[in-house]
């Protein structure tokens, strides 16, 4: 076998060549120093750079084809005419449709991700950055591109919160295939969602207030005989400012008795990846032995609180449907979070308390100074939460007459099993997120 054959790279040469098996290296005249090594799987091959006796390693054949080598030679040579040092490796992603495939199979098999994360980005990527961007060259990305292909575009047919949140993951994606020299370079570094559009994102105003929790009230009370997943999932996060997600995943070991009652929601259940730890007040408890008193007359003795028609946990799709039918389009899950946050500001609950109770994430300055978790004085703040709450017609709901957790007699431990068809039947077309 000869060592190496002047040729003309082309795809269809390198395949000739790899089926004759008579060369192991091919170069090319109009490309000075670039050689193309067979490895012993002849399909396939390494770009080399070489310099007097040293080669280096360009990239791997056929992940970059010949097209998009003649493409990466400008900016390789250039980057050495700077810097003889530096590294001479090609990117294998060239256009930005082949980057944002690369990234939402990387964050699909990422662990540390919530499925709620994984889904978001997969969302983000196939429905709105892919079918706009599939064919631009990376070499390609510009401020000007961007904004004509998607940012401008995008602002048009979604809220601007959105636009934002997409402009993040193309943001991350870009980093992250840089990192790893799936690019050559960033083209994107240095750019700001701001290049883009000067208008502010404002908050979603609230859409349920304090003086309408008397109705609300009203309304899951005679609502609950009928149907008490709903509300249940909607009261208990009116009552601990809990978001949808780790509401319906909730455990019945979750939730404990003893001297200081409190529900534990484990860290693979928060947004924060944080756990989270809430004091249950005496009204809590009651709500919760109304429930399980129901759940245990359908014959329910499974691990979940709130159970879809599988034995898992309701869906993001079944929570969401519930608070459709709750709040007929008035309230969302998240405006009873709202109204929570905004009820404990008005009676006078410490700020730091507040952020801890809906398990905010703390500045690092705050992670620094203060270790503690304040269940004290978040058990306090759920009980003139609470208290507050019966007065708008908390406590028509839980029935109970004690001022303390001592009368409470919950048995919180499940037994082990599924869900039987009762209870499955009156939460199948339950949501949750």
């Amino acid at each position: 076998m000869s060592k190496t054959l002047l040729t003309t790279f082309s795809d269809a040469e390198i395949k000739r060549q790899a089926s004759a098996g008579t060369v192991r290296d091919l170069r090319d005249a109009r490309f000075p120093g670039v050689y193309l090594r067979f490895g012993q799987s002849r399909d396939r091959g390494t770009w080399y750079l070489v310099a007097g006796s040293k080669w280096s390693k360009i990239a791997s054949y056929p992940e970059l084809p010949v097209k998009n080598l003649i493409s990466a030679l400008p900016a390789i040579r250039e980057r050495l005419a700077v810097d003889p040092g530096a590294s001479t490796a090609a990117g294998t992603l060239h256009t930005v449709g082949q980057l944002l495939t690369w990234y939402a199979d990387r964050q699909s098999r990422d662990r540390s991700l919530s499925a709620k994360r994984r889904s978001t980005t997969a969302s983000v990527i196939s429905c709105h950055l892919k079918p706009r961007l599939d064919d631009l060259p990376v070499s390609e990305v510009t401020r000007s591109s961007l904004d004509k292909l998607a940012m401008w575009p995008l602002q048009e047919e979604v809220s601007l919160s959105y636009v934002r949140l997409m402009w993040g993951v193309l943001v991350v994606s870009f980093r992250q295939a840089a990192k790893l020299h799936m690019i050559t370079t960033n083209p994107i570094a240095g750019f700001k969602f701001t290049d883009f559009t000067k208008a502010r994102i404002k908050p979603k105003p609230a859409r349920l207030r304090a003086v309408q929790l008397e109705v609300v009230l009203d309304q899951l009370a005679a609502r609950f005989d009928e149907t008490p997943v709903d509300c249940t999932l909607a009261l208990l996060m009116l009552c601990h400012g809990t978001r949808v997600g780790e509401t319906r995943m909730a455990r019945w070991a979750h939730m404990t008795q003893g001297e200081q009652p409190e529900w534990f929601i484990p860290a693979e259940n928060t947004k924060t990846r944080c756990e989270h730890r809430l004091p249950l007040t005496h009204q809590a408890l009651a709500l919760m032995n109304r429930y399980r008193r129901w759940q245990q007359g359908k014959g329910y003795q499974g691990a979940y609180i709130f159970p879809s028609k599988n034995g898992r946990p309701l869906t993001e799709s079944q929570a969401c449907a519930a608070f459709a039918r709750l709040g007929a389009g008035e309230w969302t899950s998240h405006d009873l979070r709202k109204v929570a946050r905004t009820g404990w500001t008005d009676l006078g609950v410490d700020y730091l308390i507040g952020e801890m109770l809906v398990n905010h994430t703390l500045t690092r300055n705050v992670q620094t100074y203060i270790h503690t978790s304040a269940d004290l004085l978040k058990r306090e703040a759920l009980e003139k939460w609470h208290g507050w709450l019966d007065g708008k017609g908390l406590a028509v709901i839980h029935g109970s007459t004690s001022t303390g957790n001592g009368n409470s007699h919950i048995a919180f431990e499940a037994s082990n099993g599924a869900a039987c068809e009762a209870v499955a039947e009156s939460v199948k077309s339950e949501v949750s997120k």
